[in-house]
């Protein structure tokens, strides 16, 4: 696998090489000073230029700039998932060494996304004026309505799941397990992340940091939160045991109340129906 030094050093001398290239930009979390640096990190990279029209589905000038493609997407060419349709061409690929990079093209004159980014090249300027936010990824204090919002929808949806248990609808029963209901476990566990933490950090996208911020002990609780472990009856009533600790440790470090007979209700109902 190309190392960190070589694969900057090609994807610069790429656009220092093609005029039609006028700078290149390193994004995500290879430019940022907060994320833990390994070797499986992908090269977040844009390509600003004059015309995206030869760069377009263009696989050919892909290869011949970083190498053959073992696997690719390319968002702009789908029909299951619609593109975003902003004129950009996106290349996720991975390169037969293992290196992934996720190249965007782009006419835009800036950026100025607020995520973290490094200049690769910048021919003309275009950049001077780039704006990056090293908190934008930080979680965020809750209101006291959008703390009692979260508590209600996790305690509500739990009620699917008891009925997916109850019909034998297993797949259902996951499915609000693991959506719905996970979803605003992980705000919460968010949230105590933040609390404790002084929200000074980032959970990471899809609780990618929970393992370094939660602690040995309330990890392990997090993974008994999946079906593997105790089928879904159990994994659902770990994540309410979680979800409840959780709340209540936020609620009293933020000041908030927190509605136990919301709690006491769910899980009325659930054990009511959700028997083995």
């Amino acid at each position: 696998m190309r190392n960190t030094e070589e694969m900057l050093s090609l994807i610069k001398n790429v656009a220092e090489a093609d005029d039609r290239i006028s700078a290149a930009l390193l994004c995500g979390s290879r430019a940022d000073p907060e994320a833990e640096p390994d070797r499986y990190q992908d090269y977040d990279v844009i390509y600003f230029v004059s015309d995206v029209k030869p760069f377009w589905d263009n696989k050919a000038w892909l290869e011949s700039c970083f190498g053959r493609v073992i696997l690719m997407q390319t968002p702009e060419t789908g029909t299951l998932i619609p593109p975003d349709g902003t004129g950009d061409f996106v290349y996720l690929a991975i390169f037969e060494d293992g290196v992934r990079v996720d190249l965007t093209v782009t006419e835009r004159k800036s950026y100025d996304s607020g995520e973290p980014a490094k200049i690769i090249l910048d021919k003309t300027g275009i950049l001077k004026d780039i704006k990056c936010d090293p908190a934008r990824y930080h979680v965020k204090k809750p209101s006291e309505k959008e703390f009692s919002d979260c508590c209600n929808e996790f305690w509500w949806c739990l009620n699917n799941v008891a009925k997916g248990i109850a019909r034998g609808q297993d797949v259902y029963a996951m499915d609000m397990l693991n959506r719905y209901v996970r979803d605003m476990l992980n705000v919460m566990t968010g949230w105590y992340i933040g609390v404790d933490t002084d929200f000074s950090v980032s959970p990471g996208k899809a609780g990618k940091n929970f393992k370094k911020y939660l602690g040995a002990d309330i990890y392990m609780m997090y993974l008994k939160t999946y079906s593997g472990a105790d089928g879904i009856r159990g994994a659902a009533m770990n994540m309410a045991d979680l979800f409840s600790f959780l709340a209540q440790t936020v609620a009293s470090a933020l000041g908030f109340c927190y509605n136990r007979a919301e709690e006491e209700g769910s899980r009325k109902y659930f054990g009511s129906i959700a028997v083995i």
